[in-house]
């Protein structure tokens, strides 16, 4: 990771702790997650910056990749927990943070809690030469000690250039994985904490996507939307709504469809409980270093 400007990073990242920290304020029961979730996106573009994903706003047993379509009238009520998923860009230099807002007047605290200090327990470790199972054997030892499981199917990541979720995984029990942390990587760490199975499945819906490869469509108007695509959003995750803003949605999702069918997209489903329980979640960004790290997102 020689070649990052530190400097730049810590001010993508330092954009995408201030967006988090909105969050906090947006987030009230009666207004609607669109309305949120395009408020929060506005705030990060308004500082100056694109966005490294769509916002994330998971409730309840919805784990991750949860993001409002333009018709979605989803309203935010008294007693959910609601996950925040985030991250400006610019250049290639990605921020990732994520926090767990209670509306349960709390009820959950505890499980929130406890996500928080499994990722203060496992900041304590990171530096190079740590194994990334160590790390996650520290999250599932505080998860146990409140009573509650880490989600054994998600986990932290490294972060490289023009790839969020790059290379090593950084899970949130001990899987065993001897791999170690090196010097100068960007990672992410971050807790996903249950009462539920431990497990997360996806579904069927389906918001964000990724552009991963070239493609000649057939349809005049998909190339159009692919040259948007490859414009404002390049290999970066994007939403449909995005798109939507732009281009009729029959428009649009006739082209997500005919690049499916061509191999170029990823999709992000929604990911949920397997059990149907409470999932929360904490995360933060760090650059490794040689004998401790830089905590780069608050």
């Amino acid at each position: 990771m020689a070649e990052y400007n530190f400097e730049e990073l810590k001010k993508v990242a330092k954009a995408s702790s201030e967006a988090l920290e909105h969050s906090r304020s947006a987030v009230k029961d009666g207004r609607t997650l669109l309305e949120v979730a395009e408020e929060i996106e506005s705030f990060i573009k308004n500082k100056g910056y694109a966005l490294a994903f769509p916002v994330n706003i998971s409730i309840n047993e919805i784990a991750a990749h949860y993001t409002p379509g333009c018709d979605d009238t989803s309203v935010f009520e008294k007693g959910d927990v609601v996950k925040i998923d985030l991250g400006a860009r610019k250049g290639f230099y990605l921020g990732d943070c994520a926090i767990t807002i209670d509306l349960s007047e709390g009820k959950h605290e505890k499980m929130i809690h406890a996500a928080e200090e499994a990722l203060e327990a496992a900041t304590s470790l990171v530096k190079a030469g740590r194994r990334v199972c160590e790390i996650g054997r520290e999250i599932e030892s505080v998860s146990k000690k409140y009573g509650f499981i880490p989600v054994k199917n998600l986990g932290g990541h490294c972060i490289e250039e023009e790839e969020l979720h790059a290379s090593i995984f950084i899970p949130n029990y001990d899987n065993g994985d001897q791999t170690m942390l090196e010097e100068g990587q960007i990672i992410s760490i971050e807790p996903f904490l249950t009462n539920g199975a431990g497990f997360v499945k996806e579904t069927e819906n389906v918001e964000i996507f990724q552009k991963g490869g070239d493609i000649r469509p057939r349809l005049p108007a998909t190339r159009e939307i692919v040259e948007y695509i490859d414009k404002n959003y390049l290999t970066y995750p994007f939403a449909m709504r995005w798109l939507e803003r732009s281009f009729d949605g029959f428009k649009a999702r006739r082209a997500i469809s005919e690049l499916l069918g061509g191999g170029v997209l990823e999709e992000f489903p929604v990911l949920v409980e397997e059990k149907g329980g409470i999932v929360v979640q904490a995360e933060k960004e760090f650059i490794v270093e040689k004998d401790s790290c830089t905590v780069l997102t608050h």
